[in-house]
This record gives C-alpha cells, structure tokens and sequence, in this order.
C-alpha cells in the first residue's frame, strides 16, 4: 500500500485544505502480508472522520491500512473540521466540497476509478451522517454507503437541545426536520430502487443508538435495502476498529479475483 497525505487547494472552500490516501499496491516481499491491485483503475472508499478528527484519525486510531492490503481498494479520507459534512449556516461550503469538488480533485490526482459499482462511502459518527447524506443526496454515485454510530438524525439533536450552539452556527436556527439535512425525509422521499445499498452498525452502550435505529425504521418504510447491526460496544475506537473490517468484508467490491499480488 502506498499512504499518503494530500494537501491541496480547494476553490470551494477558498483555502487550502488535506486528505490522507491509501493507494493499493501489489507487493509479495512485504513481511506479515500482502498487497493487491486491480488491473485497472482501482475502487475507492470516502472514509469520513468525526466531529472531534481529523484526515488523519482512521490511520492514526486503526489498522485501516492493513485491513484494505489485500482488497485493492483506495481509501480517501478528507478533512471537513465541525461542520458535519454540510454548508454551514455560518462558515464554509463543506457539503458542495465533499459532494461535487472532492471526487473531482481525486480524480485529478489519482487514478481510481469513477464507475458507480466501484464507489462507496463510510464514516463514524459526524462522519456516519455525512456518509449517508451524501450517499442519499447523490445516489447515483455510489453502490454501498455505511455508518458507525451514526449521528443520524440531526433533528433529533436539535430538538434535544444538544450541541445547540455548534448545531446553530452549522445548520442555522429553522428546524431542521423534513429539510434536506434530514436523513429521514430524504428516505422518504427516495426511489427505493435508485439507493446504495445502506449498513448502519452502533454498540448497545452508545448514546447514538436511538438515532440509528430512527434511521432502520425510515429505512425500512422506504424499502431502501438496510443492513442493520448493533452489537455490545460503546462510542469508541474499539468499536470503529472492529466493525470497520466488518463494512470492508460487506462492501461489493467487483472483482476481487483479479485484485491479486502480481508475481
């Protein structure tokens, strides 16, 4: 694998801004495992980072690296800061920079590929509802979008009165529920047909677990095809670390026959 960290320019945001990348590579000497690439452009997986990280959390905190050798898949992991993955009331056009700006840059940069079957997207926590907006919003980009303990519904947030400034200066002050940051009304207002496939895993000690499960059964009213997965664990890396192989082991990555270490 090749890891790198990316800083770059972003005309969106008006600043420059990073991502840390791991690039598949097909390796045979490397003691302890292996590495392995597709023939052509490989697939790729946005990993998004919570409310508290940053483009380096995932390498720093898990074995993302290690866990990816052996598929042939590129991991992007971008840096958004606080504002859930959205265009902040009061800040920056996060959501327009991961959406549309950011797959172009990679694509720019890196040679990964763009089909549909060949894109996912991921993330815990912040990340988790920024991974199912986007994959909601843009369901013609991905084949597979999953969350670990989610913040999924953000309306419930607000209603509750958590985080009330932060939620203020990123999503405003108008209710959020029914609006197109609410995971809920974009389920059901969306063509069961045209979804990724979706996976939302959250630990019975996690104080997020209501939320996700607000999400199954939206998910489930709308016909959208939901694997559902709770488990004993908390909100903690513990639990990201574990159940990220667990998503890796679910994504339909295309084939895997001819991601092999060249000889």
């Amino acid at each position: 694998m090749a890891l790198l960290r990316c800083d770059f320019f972003s005309d969106v945001l008006g600043l420059s801004t990073s991502m840390t990348v791991i690039l598949p590579q097909a390796t045979t000497q490397q003691i302890g495992m292996t590495g392995a690439a597709p023939a052509g452009p490989p697939p790729v997986l946005y990993l998004l980072h919570g409310l508290s990280d940053d483009a380096t959390i995932w390498t720093r905190r898990t074995s993302i690296e290690r866990y990816v050798a052996d598929r042939g898949l590129a991991v992007v992991m971008p840096q958004v800061d606080r504002s859930f993955y959205v265009d902040e009331h009061q800040g920056n056009r996060y959501g327009t920079f991961l959406m549309d700006e950011l797959p172009q840059v990679v694509g720019q940069l890196f040679r990964v590929s763009d089909r549909r079957e060949d894109t996912f997207v991921a993330g815990l926590s912040m990340g988790g509802y920024g991974a199912m907006r986007w994959a909601l919003s843009r369901p013609d980009r991905f084949a597979a979008a999953a969350s670990l303990s989610g913040a999924l519904d953000v309306a419930w947030l607000q209603e509750d009165g958590d985080m009330p400034e932060l939620l203020q200066r990123v999503f405003g002050s108008a209710p959020l529920r029914g609006t197109d940051h609410d995971l809920l009304a974009l389920l059901e207002g969306a063509d069961a047909t045209s979804l990724p496939r979706l996976y939302a895993t959250c630990g019975t000690d996690d104080p997020l677990l209501a939320q996700q499960e607000s999400f199954a059964r939206a998910a489930d009213r709308a016909g959208a095809d939901l694997t559902r997965d709770v488990r004993p664990g908390a909100h903690d890396w513990a639990f990201w670390d574990a159940t990220i192989q667990d998503v890796l082991a679910w994504l339909p990555l295309r084939d895997r026959a001819a991601a092999v270490p060249s000889s």
